[in-house]
This record gives structure tokens, C-alpha cells and sequence, in this order.
């Protein structure tokens, strides 16, 4: 079967994506929404949220939430992210009308407990208290901070213990109804199901809520130029480079996923080959990009002794003009290979391709068959020619 999108009359989508053979699913409900939507004075309520939602909702406390889930077999688990928030279930087969009232319960009907909330923010308080203490997480907050300094993009997810200090139940529950609205609002579900029965338990515990906008979408990041740094007594120099890179809708996306891959995204990449094989500078280096809907960011990160940061850095840059100078037919062609693979592999496991058509349906409204993609990634080529449509290089 085919999956499809199927919208309910308030808004809700829902995606039923069956996978012949397989005794489990994966149900994700996510919203479009997440921590770009705040503004400074809420900064990590979406995360602190996703956190308060599991302390107790339609009437489970939070032990029997977790309970009920795992005694027929399954786990629960949730992710807060700049534009999308997702919570998650994976089941044996017959779990599907269990999996999606307990989700239901947690983005609709939360208990929002005061004394819940009292201490759950003492708990965000120690992660964001780890997070400072552990420089290859650090690194990443300046970089990000720094990048898009002043803008939602560029507070750290999990906010600041001064600006969750203020959430009370009230006001928090306002802030999930408007981040949970249903016109943002992804039901998804892969694996061992079907669809009929899909869309009437969605319908049955999404269907009711009245059509709703909710919170606006976030603004697109403009890139800053501009460095940080952090001085500590530690035995490595942890390195973030960043530049600006496409969105998520451009049409020169997988030209952005082969170019990072190209330079730092396995073993044969240009940076592991340089830095670590040839120099020795680093034992980890890589490259990534992160998309939005409005921007983008590409990135390099590298751990190195304090005394060869300078030459590492150096070394990063050049590896990186060389790369955009040109590219040769091997080598753009081991990138298009590595990165069908994990395409095709990532559509093996039935959490990844719930999470995969969420994603989808959010920003195009619409579900991409794998070959399809892989046809994109083929048709991205080596000359320069940015946004021409397949890939800043080109088309072949």
C-alpha cells in the first residue's frame, strides 16, 4: 500500500504507513512547532513541556504511563527540536489503540501539576547544568548562539533556568495549546498496521478538538558571521565551524547532504582522510548540516589536542575551499552511494519512517517515495551552477 496523507476536518494529518512482514510499529504524534517559537522570555518551555506531559496525563500518573506501555511490550519517548515537537511509541502489533490514547493523553490532556512542575524544573535545571559542563555539548550552543545571535535559533533548546523559572501551570498550558494546535498536528504511524483502523482511532482521539491555529510559524535564521570562545582547563580543544547552508525546501538540499558528505561524513571523507589519516591533528572530526524550514546551517566539529586547534582550523578551512572548487566523478559518486544507503536503510526501521513522513507532510504536505529521492540525488552533478534546480553543481 501506498501511504498517503489523510486530514481530518480540523486540521490534524494522518499518515498510515504499512510495512509487510514486520510483528511491531512505530506511532509518532508530532507537532510542527517547537523551541524557534519562543521568544527569549520563554526560552525552553517547549522542552520543559515535553518533560511535564510524562509526569501524568489523562488520568496515568507518571509510573503508570510508563508502566502500562512497557507491560504490553513497548517504549515511550519524546524529542523537542527548533521547529517540531515528537512523541513516540514503539509496539508489538496489537498496540496501536493503546500507543495512540496514551499519546493523545500526553498532548491533550497533561495534568500539569504544580508540584510536578516544581520540581521537573530543578531537573531541566541539572540538564542544562550538564550541558554546560560537558565541552562537546557546549561547543555546540556557542556555535548555534552565535550563528544566530539574538533570533530562537539561536537559544539553546533547553533554555536558561531563569526563563523557565516563570511557568506556572496555567500559562504552560496555554503555551501547549498553542503548540499543539491541531492544524500542526501529525499523526503517524508505521510498520505492522492498518489503515483503516488508523484513521478511526485517530479520528476517535483527535477528531473532537475544535480547528485551531496555533502558535505562528518562527521566523527564517539569518546567519551571523562572528566567533566565540570558552576558555577551560581541560586535555582537548573541542573546535565548531559553521556557515550558512540551504533550508529544508531548497531546491539545492541534496547538493548541501553531498557536499557534507563529501567533507567530513565518513571515513573516506576529505577531513578524516586530511586531518586524522595524513596530519593526526584530531581523533573525531565530521561535518553535518542542520536544515529548517527558512535556512540552514553546515557545520564542522573536531576534537584535538589544546596546542593544534590553530592548525587543525586552518586545515578545516582549506579542506573546505578545495572542496568547493571541484569535485571529482569517484568521489561525488561514493557521496550519492553512502547517502542512498542510509536513505534506503533509515526506511527499514519503522520509527525513522514515521519521524520521515511526519517531516514531510509538515514542511510540503506531501510524502516522497524513496525512489523518487534517490532520482534527486542522481541528478545532482559537478558543474557550478548554484540553484539550478538539482544541486549547486548542477544537473548531469
Amino acid at each position: 500500500m501506498t501511504p498517503a496523507i489523510h486530514t481530518l476536518s480540523n486540521g490534524v494529518r494522518v499518515i498510515c504507513d504499512p510495512m509487510p512482514g514486520l510483528e511491531t510499529l512505530a506511532l509518532s504524534v508530532v507537532a510542527g512547532r517547537g523551541a524557534a517559537c519562543e521568544d527569549a522570555t520563554r526560552s525552553g518551555w517547549s522542552h520543559l513541556l515535553e518533560h511535564m506531559v510524562f509526569k501524568g496525563a489523562g488520568g496515568r500518573s507518571a509510573r503508570e504511563i510508563v508502566e502500562t506501555v512497557e507491560s504490553r511490550g513497548g517504549n515511550i519517548n519524546a524529542a523537542t527540536g527548533y521547529e517540531r515537537t515528537s512523541f513516540q511509541i514503539r509496539a508489538l502489533a496489537d498496540g496501536l489503540p493503546l500507543g495512540l490514547e496514551i499519546l493523545a493523553d500526553l498532548v491533550l490532556r497533561p495534568t500539569l501539576d504544580a508540584g510536578d512542575l516544581a520540581k521537573e524544573k530543578g531537573v531541566v535545571g541539572q540538564e542544562i547544568a550538564e550541558a554546560a559542563d560537558t565541552p562537546d555539548d557546549l561547543v555546540f550552543d556557542l556555535a548555534q548562539g552565535a550563528a544566530f545571535a539574538g533570533q530562537p535559533h539561536g537559544r539553546p533548546i533547553l533554555g536558561e533556568v531563569s526563563s523557565i523559572k516563570p511557568a506556572d501551570p496555567v500559562s504552560l498550558e496555554a503555551w501547549r495549546a498553542a503548540l499543539y494546535a491541531p492544524d500542526r498536528l501529525i499523526v503517524s504511524a508505521a510498520g505492522a498496521v492498518r489503515e483503516d483502523q488508523l484513521l478511526a482511532l485517530a479520528e476517535a482521539a483527535f477528531g473532537h478538538l475544535p480547528a485551531a491555529t496555533g502558535a505562528p510559524a518562527p521566523p527564517a535564521p539569518v546567519f551571523h558571521p562572528g566567533k566565540v570562545t570558552r576558555a577551560r582547563r581541560l586535555e582537548q580543544a573541542h573546535l565548531v565551524l559553521l556557515t550558512p547552508a540551504f533550508g529544508a525546501r531548497d531546491d539545492d538540499y541534496f547538493a548541501l547532504r553531498l557536499f557534507v558528505e563529501m567533507l567530513g561524513g565518513g571515513m573516506s571523507s576529505r577531513l578524516f582522510q586530511e586531518a586524522r589519516e595524513n596530519l593526526g591533528l584530531a581523533y573525531a572530526i565530521d561535518a553535518w548540516s542542520d536544515t529548517y524550514a527558512g535556512g540552514g546551517l553546515m557545520g564542522v566539529y573536531a576534537g584535538c589536542a589544546a596546542g593544534d586547534a590553530a592548525t587543525l582550523a586552518q586545515v578545516c578551512g582549506r579542506e573546505l575551499v578545495s572542496l568547493a572548487a571541484g569535485v571529482g566523478e569517484a568521489e561525488l559518486a561514493r557521496a550519492k552511494a553512502q547517502l542512498k544507503a542510509h536513505l534506503f536503510m533509515s526506511r527499514e526501521q519503522p520509527l525513522s519512517r514515521a519521524e520521515t513522513g511526519a517531516g514531510q507532510a509538515l514542511l510540503f504536505n506531501r510524502l516522497y517515495p524513496a525512489a523518487e529521492l534517490a532520482r534527486d540525488i542522481d541528478g545532482v552533478g559537478r558543474r557550478t551552477s548554484p540553484g539550478s534546480g538539482r544541486g549547486c553543481w548542477g544537473q548531469d
